[in-house]
């Protein structure tokens, strides 16, 4: 059975949520339901749903805590069920009970996304359109950015007003800004050494472009020209690596691949295909980085990819967009240069 928002929004802390916000969380949310004697959960589980008393009455009771007892619609019944972790309390249904059960992980960052954007309505200079803010923040990747970075992004972001035909990045060029899309679209292209123009992706509102010579120091591996009038935010290279970079590029050691291997994750080898067919790991799939955000669709989002190349340069970047668009992914640390323990095929 699904939650409604509205229903959602008699309970603390859901209740200071927009209405955005309540839909977003009530539609990643469950309503379970429990017969008299059914327990709910355990004192000392440590898992980290949260429960709301929906319907009926329930008994609270554990170890060392006086025992409650709660019905709904009840004051107390307002605030979640033992929220501690581990939780302090045995829930038992005392009659037929409906509880919501939310992901603790998302209404952390609801209540920390909706209270950035509320901050950055009034703070932001000449913001008369917060939902560009909706759409950047309800991206997974940023899920991964403390609060208070993300405010710090937000008054740090430069406007960029722009036509189409505007090129605003070239290919060969010293990376300076990172840049999302408030409005319009863009296309990405790169030219090979022959001076053919390839298209690799048009993207629009939300998405971002420029980090790959951020990342990795190298010049610009592309060119972007907008496709339509529009609106651009940019982020210079400092700015963007205090607040972006860390957060959303996870590094991780031999030792820690080769345990992923084993649960199933997926190497993904990020160089050119002469480097890969050089040498590579073992059952590693090739996708070059430029080619990267045409393929990213193709591959597995309930797959964890561990991202490598010959130094790390490009993997981080790799990670970084693959990211923005919600996968799991984390970096070779020291990329394949410093890897001796994982079989190779060279």
């Amino acid at each position: 059975m699904e939650i409604t928002a509205q229903n959602l929004g008699r309970f603390v802390p859901m209740n200071t949520l927009s209405a955005r916000a309540l839909e977003e969380l009530a539609s990643q949310s469950e309503v379970l339901s429990f017969h008299p004697g059914s327990v709910i959960f355990k004192q000392g589980d440590t898992d980290t749903q949260v429960y709301f008393l929906l319907d009926g009455e329930i008994n609270l009771h554990g170890t060392g805590q006086p025992p409650r007892q709660l019905k709904a619609n009840e004051e107390d019944a307002r605030y979640a069920l033992s929220r501690s972790i581990p939780r302090v309390y045995t829930a038992e249904a005392i009659s037929d009970v409906r509880v919501a059960r939310v992901d603790g992980h998302l209404l952390e960052h609801s209540l920390g996304r909706d209270q950035v954007t509320a901050y950055e309505i009034f703070e932001y200079d000449g913001c008369d359109d917060p939902s560009w803010m909706w759409d950047i923040l309800s991206q997974q990747a940023f899920r991964s950015v403390p609060p208070t970075a993300l405010n710090a992004m937000f008054e740090r972001f430069q406007v960029v007003n722009c036509k189409a035909g505007d090129v605003i990045i070239r290919q060969g060029e010293k990376g300076d800004f990172f840049y999302l899309i408030r409005e319009g679209q863009a296309r990405i292209e790169r030219s090979a050494n022959g001076g053919t123009s390839q298209t690799l992706a048009e993207i629009g509102k939300g998405e971002g472009f420029g980090e790959d010579a951020l990342l990795t120091g190298e010049p610009r591996n592309a060119s972007v020209t907008m496709l339509s009038d529009g609106m651009l935010m940019k982020l210079s290279k400092q700015d963007f690596d205090e607040l972006l970079r860390a957060p959303l590029v996870n590094r991780v050691s031999a030792v820690d691949v080769e345990l992923y291997l084993q649960m199933g994750a997926q190497l993904l080898d990020v160089r050119l295909e002469e480097e890969f067919q050089a040498g590579a790991l073992r059952n590693s799939l090739n996708i070059p980085l430029y080619l990267l955000r045409v393929r990213a669709k193709t591959l597995d989002a309930n797959k964890k990819y561990i991202i490598v190349c010959q130094s790390e340069y490009r993997s981080t970047a790799a990670a970084f967009l693959l990211t923005q668009r919600g996968f799991d992914v984390c970096v070779l640390m020291g990329g394949l240069s410093g890897l001796k323990s994982l079989g190779s095929t060279a």
